[in-house]
C-alpha cells in the first residue's frame, strides 16, 4: 500500500468518525468551491484538510511548476473546486487536465454546470477561439460578456471563466455570460436589501445612451441621466465619463417593477457636489455687468455662463440695442465671449435674466461721457479764460 493510499484510508476513517454521534456533516459536492490547507505531499497527491467539511486530495501534477516544483508547501491555503470522490476523501481540482482527462472532465462540467477556465486564442466569425486545456472550444459573441462588446478582440489573450453549454462529439460550445449573470443576481439580492434612497453606492460606468450612463453599483444597473451628471449642462454623457470608470453616485429614486424584473434605480454625481448657486447669490447683483460665454442658442435666446455652472438667458428681444432680431445667430455664436447686464435673479426657479441690449446701451452712453469728457476745457483752462474775460471788460 502506498503513502497515498494510507492517506485516504485515514481519510475515509475520519469522515466516518464525524458522523457517529452527531448530524452527518454536508458534504461539497461535484462543482463546488471549497477552501482547505495543506497538510501532506505525497509521491502522486498533495492532501487537504477541509476543516469540518471533509478532506481533500489534489493529484500533484495540478500544482507542479514547469521546472517540476511543486508551488505548495504544508501549511499553504488553497482554493479548489471538487471533481469527485475518491477513498472517502474529495477529489480536488485547480485546473484542468489535458487529452483524454480534459474531455472527461469536459464531460463532467457540462452535466454538472461546473465552470471551466480557458484562454482567448482569437476572435473568429461570430464569436471567440477558446482554449480549454487543449480543447478547442467556441463561445458566441452574444455569451461572451452581459452586455454585448464590440470590439471583442480586447479579450485575446486572457484567461477566462467559461460554462460549457454544449460538448457533442468534440464541439465545445461556452457561455461567459451566464457565469456572470449568475453572479450579477447573487450579488444583487445582497445589494436589495440595502438600497435605498439617499444612499451613495461605488458603481461603474458600463454604458452610454444619449440620455445618460448606465452604472453597474452590486449586480444591479442604475440610470445616470444627463442632468444628474453635474450643475453645468452635459450634451453627452461621454463627454464627462469613461467606460470602465469607478465613481460614487447617489440613488435618487427607485421603481419597482410590476412584472417581477429588477427595479429601475435612478441615480446622481450632482447632489454630491456644492450647489454653486449659494456662491450665485452672494456675488451676482442686479444691475450689474458682467462678462460671460455664450453657451448655447436658441430660437428664443441665447444662454450665458456668468459663473461657472451658472446660466443666464439672454431673451431674444435683449439681443440687439435698437434692431430687431430674427434668432440669436445674427448676433452672437456659442463660444463667444460676451459683455450683459443683469436684469433679475430667481433663486428659487434658478433664473437669471440678462441683456446684452442694455449692456450695449450702457457702454455707449459711457463712450459718449467719455468723449465729451475729452473735448470740453480743464478747470484750470476755465480760470485762466474766465480771467481774460474780466480783464477785456
Amino acid at each position: 500500500m502506498t503513502d497515498d493510499d494510507d492517506f485516504a484510508a485515514m481519510f475515509a476513517q475520519t469522515a466516518q468518525g464525524r458522523t457517529k454521534g452527531s448530524a452527518p456533516v454536508k458534504r461539497p459536492k461535484p462543482g463546488d468551491m471549497v477552501t482547505g490547507v495543506v497538510t501532506s505531499i505525497g509521491k502522486d497527491a498533495v492532501f487537504i484538510d477541509l476543516g469540518d467539511k471533509s478532506e481533500g486530495v489534489l493529484d500533484r501534477d495540478q500544482v507542479v511548476a514547469d521546472d517540476g516544483t511543486v508551488r505548495l508547501k504544508v501549511g499553504d491555503k488553497v482554493e479548489a473546486r471538487v471533481a469527485g470522490e475518491r477513498g472517502g476523501a474529495l477529489v480536488l481540482r485547480v485546473r484542468m487536465g489535458r487529452g483524454g482527462e480534459a474531455k472527461a472532465e469536459l464531460v463532467q462540467a457540462h452535466e454538472l454546470g461546473i465552470p471551466v477556465e480557458g484562454k482567448v486564442t482569437g476572435v473568429i466569425k461570430g464569436g471567440l477561439d477558446v482554449d480549454v486545456a487543449g480543447v478547442r472550444g467556441f463561445c458566441p459573441a452574444s455569451q461572451v460578456d452581459a452586455r454585448f462588446v464590440a470590439d471583442q478582440s480586447v479579450f485575446v489573450g486572457q484567461r477566462l471563466q467559461f460554462r460549457v453549454t454544449q460538448y457533442e462529439r468534440g464541439n465545445l460550445v461556452l457561455s461567459r455570460r451566464a457565469l456572470l449573470e449568475e453572479e450579477n443576481a447573487k450579488r444583487a439580492a445582497e445589494l436589495k436589501g440595502k438600497l435605498e434612497v439617499g444612499v451613495v453606492i461605488r458603481g461603474k460606468v458600463t454604458g452610454f445612451k444619449p440620455f445618460g450612463a448606465f452604472v453597474d453599483i452590486g449586480g444591479m444597473e442604475g440610470m445616470l441621466h444627463v442632468s444628474e451628471l453635474g450643475h453645468s449642462r452635459v450634451e453627452k454623457p461621454e463627454d464627462v465619463l469613461q467606460l470602465g470608470q469607478e465613481l460614487d453616485v447617489q440613488v435618487k429614486a427607485i421603481e419597482e417593477a410590476a412584472d417581477g424584473k429588477r427595479p429601475r434605480i435612478a441615480l446622481s454625481i450632482k447632489s454630491l457636489m456644492d450647489d454653486p448657486w449659494g456662491q450665485a447669490v452672494k456675488s451676482l447683483v442686479v444691475g450689474a455687468t458682467v462678462k460671460g460665454t455664450v453657451t448655447r442658442l436658441q430660437p428664443f435666446g441665447a444662454f450665458i455662463e456668468v459663473l461657472p455652472s451658472i446660466e443666464g438667458l439672454v431673451h431674444i428681444s435683449e439681443l440687439g440695442a435698437g434692431r430687431r432680431v430674427n434668432h440669436p445667430k445674427e448676433v452672437v455664436a456659442p463660444g463667444q465671449q460676451v459683455e450683459v447686464i443683469i436684469l433679475g435673479i430667481d433663486p428659487e426657479k434658478r433664473r437669471v435674466a440678462l441683456s446684452m441690449a442694455a449692456a450695449a446701451k450702457q457702454a455707449e452712453a459711457n463712450d459718449l461721457a467719455e468723449a465729451r469728457a475729452s473735448v470740453l476745457p480743464a478747470p484750470a483752462r476755465l480760470g485762466t479764460l474766465a480771467d481774460l474775460f474780466n480783464k477785456k471788460r
